[in-house]
């Protein structure tokens, strides 16, 4: 395994969120539904950058996202990470998520608001414009 940290860029799906990293900004970002068939495969992925960006890095993490959906096993991956946000939050990090969401889905902008109260972090949930 190298050193070098290669950022994600997993192109979305129907059933699958977009996931893009920046490892030199301190940022991830996800957008889209996810309810994948393999949702370890999906997210193991995502839990292993984060864990290594917490682990080496001493800048911030900003965790950008605009889920539309999540099925159950995607749940329990957004809960991997943001329990590790919480460790490093814990440790004197400086970590952040920013939720993003359409106003007309009150159903999404209620899980964010579930997961944000397991979360002593800065944690934003924004409604974002309307598509015209």
């Amino acid at each position: 395994m190298t050193t070098m940290t290669p950022d994600l860029d997993i192109p979305g799906s129907q059933s699958t969120p977009a996931i893009q990293s920046h490892w030199q900004a301190g940022r991830l970002a996800m957008q889209g539904d996810s309810y994948p068939e393999n949702s370890y495969e999906l997210f193991d992925q995502v839990i292993a950058w984060v864990r290594r960006f917490l682990e080496t890095e001493r800048r911030p993490l900003r965790l950008e996202l605009a889920l539309v959906y999540l099925n159950t096993s995607s749940v329990k991956a957004m809960m991997d990470i943001f329990d590790l946000l919480e460790d490093a939050h814990e440790k004197g990090r400086a970590v952040s998520v920013e939720w993003r969401y359409d106003p007309r889905n009150e159903r999404i902008a209620e899980l964010a608001d579930e997961f944000r109260e397991d979360c002593s972090y800065p944690f934003a949930i924004v409604p974002a414009a309307a598509p015209a």
